[in-house]
């Protein structure tokens, strides 16, 4: 084996963030409830899957990537992707004063 082909495979290393406490989201009018327990399973929903392009979203986003940058707390993360998924539609799992996602 030459040594370029040595050094030109790459192993990819994915490390999630836990960001304490899963946060369960009822995403839909039936009931579906998606849960999420690190702060990358959040940045993928709210870039690939977030159902509106809100200033809430971008706000969660800059949030996120902060704590994972380690120049903001998780616990601010959390706070934005909270406030994100209300304006989105979703309500936390076992709040029924919330409405339901539309």
């Amino acid at each position: 084996m030459s040594r370029a082909s040595r050094f030109s495979r790459k192993t990819n290393t994915l490390i999630e963030i836990y960001w304490g406490e899963p946060m369960s989201l009822v995403i839909s009018p039936e009931g579906d409830v998606q849960k999420f327990s690190t702060i990358e399973q959040a940045q993928y929903w709210l870039r690939r899957k977030w159902p509106v392009a809100d200033a809430a979203r971008q706000h969660a986003l800059g949030r996120l990537e902060a704590a994972m940058d380690c120049l903001g707390s998780v616990g601010e993360a959390r706070h934005a992707f909270l406030n994100a998924a209300r304006s989105a539609g979703f309500v936390l799992q076992g709040r029924p004063d919330l409405p339901l996602a539309a």
